[in-house]
């Protein structure tokens, strides 16, 4: 059976707006493409003889978009090749795992997983026929030959796929060594993000381990809450030399705080003595917010901003296979009063951007929106996880720009660990945003000069200003 992937996917069947669309798509699609936010492995670039292993390996093991709607199903993760802490068995034949994929792939119709895997395999692949438990073992041996053609290595990818920038998520304590590889290599279009998250966490057991790593690679002895604000700040530096634009916060709420110099160099004193409580590490992490918001008025890095999801929401999975395997939940979340302190401090400085990011669609056009709209700080990031999606961009679209307006909001990001789904991704964004505004010029709310400008801009020029490129 032949795999139909429809050249007017995500247009509107309504025919003049189709024709415009399709129109509008054409002069964009060719562009290439700015990708400010990931999560691709520095690593996978760095090593310029790297490859992406079995096609188990690329599509399926690091997918967490996967393995979550697997479990939905009772598909034990063990079976799809994670290994459990406790050393336990899990599958290790890559083809079975495969193999099982291909039995559950019809899980994927309608989602935006389902979306980007088919217009992988058809576009860079070159598979025709669609994938089913008949056809799994063909089209595996398939990928396998294409991922062993010399065009087919990271570093190739890399230029077949026309990527302007392409930044990497990176720990605070990372000692940035494969992008000074990739630096030397000449690929300077790889930058890294600085994301202090593990920094925050006073509370945990692992915190003092993780303070100990800043202050080795800071060079700076960090016995109190000064030396600890010193060694953040010389990281940030050395994040920059190596070409970053942004910082990145992972928050379950983005409440804000400005605490006394009394009050955090308490806390933190009490997590160094392994004392911090909960309560502490909430607001102590408040108050750094507004901190690293004072450091990009500073160093110039965008601050981005995520909140609201809820990780790994289910305790057993978390106890027996550990963090990141797709259990992560979205959390109503809260805007106005919590980002008060901060936008009240930084919020109208020339000097400072701050990208908002949500997985509670309904503060798109009650808070964020408004907020966007009205300081000059601020940019709404696009769609995010579980709303990158066809009709998650139509409603972001639709409830954001009528406030915002399109200048301020920060265009399109892949968010992606899948390094080969870049291109699948920023093509969905651009097919419906083109669509989006084919219905408008349709409607007589644009004109078409406008569209055919907008179009651009939503393609790569919003991302290039809100990340200063």
């Amino acid at each position: 059976m032949l795999w139909p992937l429809s050249p007017d996917r995500c247009f509107s069947s309504d025919p003049a707006r189709r024709t415009l669309a399709r129109a509008l798509y054409e002069q964009v699609n060719t562009l290439p493409l700015v990708c400010p936010h990931g999560h691709v492995p520095p690593q996978l670039l760095a090593d310029p003889v790297a490859r992406f292993g079995s096609p188990t390996e690329l599509f399926i093991l690091p997918d967490h978009y996967i393995l979550r709607m697997l479990a939905s199903q009772g598909v034990s993760l063990a079976h799809m090749g994670i290994a459990p802490r406790d050393g336990g068995w899990h599958e290790t034949d890559h083809r079975a795992i495969w193999q099982r994929f291909a039995e559950h792939i019809h899980l994927f119709r309608a989602t935006p997983t389902g979306l980007w895997l088919a217009t992988v395999l058809v576009e860079l692949f070159g598979v025709t026929e669609r994938l089913t438990a008949a056809s799994a073992q063909r089209i595996y041996d398939q990928i396998a030959a294409r991922l062993a053609e010399p065009d087919f290595t990271p570093r190739a990818l890399f230029r077949r796929f026309q990527i302007e920038l392409l930044a990497t998520t990176d720990a605070a304590t990372d000692p940035l060594d494969h992008h000074r590889r990739l630096r030397a290599d000449g690929f300077p279009q790889v930058r890294p993000t600085f994301r202090p998250d593990a920094l925050l966490a006073l509370a945990d057991p692992g915190w003092r381990e993780t303070v100990s790593r800043l202050s080795s690679l800071a060079g700076i002895d960090v016995v109190d809450y000064r030396t600890f604000i010193m060694a953040i700040e010389q990281r940030r530096a050395a994040f920059k030399a190596l070409g970053a634009l942004a910082t990145d916060h992972g928050v379950e709420t983005p409440y804000t705080e400005r605490l006394s110099p009394v009050e955090a160099e308490t806390i933190f004193t009490r997590a160094l003595r392994g004392a911090a409580t909960a309560s502490d590490a909430a607001r102590f992490t408040a108050h750094m917010l507004i901190e690293f918001a004072r450091m990009s008025c500073e160093d110039g890095l965008v601050m981005q901003l995520h909140a609201g999801s809820l990780r790994n929401h289910h305790a057993a999975l978390l106890a027996r296979f550990g963090p990141d395997k797709g259990a992560d939940i979205p959390l109503a979340t809260e805007w106005t009063r919590n980002l008060r302190p901060l936008l009240n401090a930084y919020g109208d400085d020339p000097r400072f951007r701050l990208i908002l990011f949500t997985l509670d669609e309904s503060t798109y056009s009650r808070e964020l929106a408004p907020l966007a709209g009205y300081y000059s700080a601020v940019l709404l990031g696009p769609p995010w996880w579980f709303f990158d999606s066809v009709q998650g961009m139509r409603r972001y679209f639709d409830l954001v720009i009528e406030t915002a307006g399109f200048a301020n909001t920060a265009g399109f990001n892949d968010d992606t660990r899948a390094f080969c789904s870049i291109p699948a991704r920023h093509d969905v964004w651009q097919r419906v945003s083109c669509d989006w505004l084919a219905g408008h010029v349709v409607e007589g709310l644009l004109t078409e000069d406008d569209a055919v400008e907008l179009a651009g801009e939503l393609a790569v020029g919003l991302a290039r200003r809100a990340y200063r490129l």
